[in-house]
């Protein structure tokens, strides 16, 4: 039986996610000594993101109101 590869179907998903973490300079190495505190600054990274796509998305859809 050989080990052939296979492509697992949402991978990129995975990828993609670990390059929006690496984006974090604190996230490059990792520094910190204890889990919770990495934990902390992986959901910090992921709160960053979020709200700029969303303020993103915000200022795309505001009306503009003619004077």
């Amino acid at each position: 039986m050989s080990a052939a590869f296979r492509s697992c179907p949402r991978r990129w998903v995975v990828e993609r996610s670990f390059a929006w973490f690496l984006r974090s300079r604190r996230l490059v190495r990792d520094y910190e000594r204890r889990t919770d505190t990495s934990e902390a600054v992986i959901l910090w990274s992921m709160t960053t993101l979020m709200s700029r796509r969303l303020a993103v998305q915000h200022q795309g859809s505001v009306p503009v109101r003619a004077a």
